[in-house]
């Protein structure tokens, strides 16, 4: 039987996670060994944060109609609670851009929520 050598594809898989890990620090991008570990615990982290970011995002969001809510004399929990139970159907998303950018406009919302 004739030998048979991976050389190609192991050559293509190298130089795969190599160019993944370019721009690491030292050995982290110049070693197979080292450049292998340093992407999986990138792609590991670039998992993690892909859900930690909707949860931060929505935080920040919260944060901010609660801020704007009691400038205009309420609260975050009395401002949604009036919301759903007028059929408002507006996203935290939208909510916290209207408090920030919109201030009036925030304040007509706060107004039909109190109603």
């Amino acid at each position: 039987m004739p030998r048979v050598t991976s050389a190609v594809p192991r050559k293509k898989k190298h130089k795969k996670i190599l160019k993944q890990a370019k721009g690491y620090y030292s050995s982290s991008s110049r070693t197979y060994k080292s450049a292998k570990d340093a992407v999986e615990k990138a792609m590991l982290y670039n998992y993690r944060d892909r859900r930690q970011r909707r949860r931060n995002f929505r935080r920040l969001w919260i944060t901010r109609i609660n801020a704007a809510a009691r400038i205009n004399g309420t609260t975050y929990s009395r401002l949604m609670s009036g919301l759903k139970e007028n059929n408002i159907n507006l996203d935290r998303k939208a909510l916290a851009h209207l408090a920030v950018h919109e201030p009036e406009a925030f304040k007509v919302v706060v107004e039909h929520a109190d109603r």
